[in-house]
């Protein structure tokens, strides 16, 4: 089989980790498109797998290669003629190793070089044996990707900047992802242009530190992301923005006011603290404090009163003590979350973390199900503060059950409504009549209703 000829291939990608893997999976798919692959549901289906791995997460490279040999017994059945790839930020941390434990794979490219696909493949079947390719290139990948991408939907995620330059003691970004990069203007505004031609009516902008974006505009200036959002707030039939993941130290004076005078930006913010105690954010070298953190939850709840906040927080970071740890509940309770992600420390090898003296995991478990219990309660909490507000929806499509359409609400929760009419891609508002733990329940209201 040579599978950079035109035939029709079948192409089945596997995604784990954050939206910009699942953006990062769709480009994939694009590249492959004009070879001749058409993506299917199941590995059984395709000529070629792609498993497009995230390396955050505890055992990450287990769950890998567990995932790899039930890859390896359904491509043995199918006499070889299937080709594996790894992709994503394992494949940057393991490289060779992979092909070491998993001769059987054909393709190791870390999340910098997708864009080479083609080129790799054809090199895959010339060798008759692995390719890796985990270098940082000098040029961006958003330069050499196809114009032309699958339609996303109502709702569409659009990868602004990459990598990361904060080097958080607990963190492998840096060394899987590489230094901050963000895409020139014109790249994103024409994509996000095409995203709203296909029927976009919310963007989502993602980077490992989105708000940190300084990418290079007409006649060589930088934009940062406060001017790239007005931008992009001015496209014709575009309804809504957001941007994910923010660090504090990037979340300027400027960003903040764009929350105010923004009509299109969303009251909805995820900011990372990852932890209430001082001493725990000096060791996780995030080069803030939690007052800090705290000005700027102030400062933007002047400018937007009704805005949301979103944060992620690590229990059990090598040294916590149970002082440390009641900073994170004292910081949590003063701020009050909308919603929240919580994990216990986990080393990840590499990392400056990784080799001082580990909390054990009971203590670890306890803190966790201490943090989690206020944070659920939280969430309750701000869910049930919307039964009675009429509030706009943009509805993404049919519920789960007969006669419901299901939205999103200003501040990202799931809405169901019942209502004999599909009004996907269209918003309109409704009333907040119950909440329950993940999503809220509306009546539609009519143009008559609200004029009355």
């Amino acid at each position: 089989m040579n599978p950079t000829d035109r035939k029709l291939r079948k192409l089945h990608v596997v995604t784990h980790g954050c939206q910009m893997n699942v953006y990062d999976s769709a480009r994939m798919a694009d590249v492959l498109r004009p070879l001749g692959y058409t993506t299917v549901n199941s590995p059984e289906e395709a000529d070629m797998v792609i498993m497009n791995t995230c390396h955050i997460r505890e055992r990450a490279e287990e769950k890998v290669f567990s995932n790899l040999g039930r890859l390896r017994v359904l491509k043995e059945e199918k006499g070889g003629e299937m080709m594996i790839a790894v992709t994503g930020c394992v494949a940057q941390a393991e490289g060779e190793l992979i092909t070491q434990r998993a001769p059987f794979v054909d393709l190791v490219v870390g999340p910098q070089a997708y864009h080479r696909l083609p080129e790799l493949i054809a090199q895959a079947h010339r060798k008759q044996g692995a390719v890796i390719d985990t270098e940082f290139p000098a040029e961006q990948k958003f330069d050499h990707l196809p114009d032309t991408a699958a339609p996303q939907g109502v709702v569409s995620f659009l990868s602004i900047q990459e990598g990361c330059d904060k080097f958080c003691s607990f963190c492998v970004v840096p060394y899987t992802r590489g230094a901050e990069a963000s895409r020139p203007v014109a790249s994103v505004l024409a994509e996000a242009r095409r995203m709203v031609a296909q029927g976009a009516k919310e963007i989502a902008l993602l980077g490992q530190n989105v708000n940190a974006y300084h990418g290079e505009g007409p006649a060589g200036s930088t934009w940062s992301l406060t001017r790239l959002l007005a931008e992009l707030s001015e496209i014709e039939g575009l309804e809504r923005l957001r941007y994910t993941t923010s660090h504090p130290n990037d979340m300027d004076d400027e960003l903040i006011l764009a929350h105010r005078d923004n009509a299109k930006l969303m009251p909805f913010l995820h900011l990372p603290v990852q932890s209430g105690s001082d001493k725990i954010l000096q060791a996780m070298n995030r080069k803030h404090k939690a007052d800090a953190f705290r000005r700027i939850v102030d400062k933007l709840r002047n400018a937007r009163p009704d805005i949301a906040l979103s944060s992620d927080f690590i229990v059990g970071h090598p040294g916590e003590t149970e002082a440390d740890f009641q900073d994170t509940m004292k910081l949590v309770r003063e701020t009050g979350f909308a919603l929240a992600y919580s994990f216990k420390y986990s080393p990840r090898p590499g990392t400056p973390a990784a080799g001082l003296g580990q909390i054990p995991e009971d203590v670890k478990d306890s803190r966790l199900y201490e943090l989690q219990a206020e944070l659920r309660r939280q969430q309750d909490e701000f869910n049930a503060a919307t039964v009675g507000l009429t509030t706009p929806v943009l509805f993404t499509s049919k519920g789960r059950h007969e006669g419901q359409i299901a939205g999103r609400s200003l501040w990202l929760n799931p809405v169901v409504v019942e209502h004999p009419t599909e009004l996907t891609g269209e918003i309109h508002m409704v009333k907040i009549t119950r909440s329950n733990p993940n999503s809220l329940i509306g009546t539609l209201i009519s143009k008559e209703q609200i004029a009355a």
